[in-house]
């Protein structure tokens, strides 16, 4: 079995045709996936769309590059995350990319996320662009390695890998490894453990080649299964088997 472990169902892209999307996965042997919440306006609808359909799990979190939210309060993102089939916190963290200071409120945020990861023993989902220094700092600060979690679409170096795994987060690597223009990326994939790997989509976004600037989804795991199975030197059952075992046990999806 293969997992997807960051995925959005609830956009736009893939929700007009989930019922496609579900069966193309399924037809893939791409058994489970994480459906990530990114608002406030789109939680409810992640949560609900996980408990409706068999091998879905959900997150709760606001995105760092969502501005115009109405912050939850700690209490808020606690509820949340102990409803049925939620399993992480996040997405949350920091990006720099788009946005310029004063971003105190991005960090405050990425803050409480922890903070609600760690009164609810659920694992983080982070988000880092062009904040890689800053993103590790908040992670020791409100001891994000007493619950770990996962660096979703992992694109920085080796040494920022080594130090999320140095804090308990696993490496989930997206089709981005499949870019002409990724070798960099590609050499990071080599270094991380079989115990530290996890595969995503990040659908409907950065479909892997040969899909590229098509509509990613589900289904399109196996081409970034495949690309980091030949890039490490493994079998493509071998990356399915890891990734999967590291998934159950990261989510704990095995006492649901």
């Amino acid at each position: 079995m293969l997992i997807d472990s960051h995925c959005h169902f609830c956009f736009p892209e893939l929700l007009s045709d989930a019922d496609g999307v579900l069966a193309r996965m399924r037809a893939a042997g791409v058994g489970m996936a994480l459906n990530i919440s990114t608002s406030m306006d789109d939680l409810n609808a992640v949560v609900e769309f996980a408990q409706e359909r068999e091998g879905i799990f959900a997150t709760v979190g606001i995105h760092p590059d969502n501005v115009d939210e109405g912050e939850p309060s700690l209490e808020e993102l606690i509820a949340h995350a102990r409803r049925d089939k939620v399993v992480a916190i996040g997405e949350t963290g920091l990006d720099y990319f788009r946005l310029k200071e004063p971003l105190e409120w991005q960090r405050e945020r990425f803050r409480r996320h922890i903070r609600a990861a760690r009164e609810t023993g659920k694992p983080l989902v982070i988000h880092t662009r062009a904040s890689a220094e800053d993103t590790l700092k908040i992670m020791r600060e409100e001891k994000a390695q007493e619950v770990g979690g996962v660096m979703h679409c992992f694109t920085e170096d080796a040494g920022v890998a080594r130090a999320s795994m140095d804090l308990g987060f696993l490496i989930s690597f997206s089709g981005i490894v499949t870019f002409k223009n990724a070798q960099s990326l590609r050499d990071v994939v080599r270094e991380v453990p079989d115990d530290c790997i996890l595969v995503e989509t990040d659908s409907p976004y950065l479909a892997p080649v040969p899909f590229r600037g098509k509509t990613n989804e589900p289904a399109y795991v196996a081409h970034v299964a495949a690309t980091v199975a030949e890039v490490r030197g493994q079998s493509v059952e071998h990356i399915h088997n890891v990734t999967s075992d590291n998934f159950v046990k990261l989510f704990n999806i095995l006492q649901l």
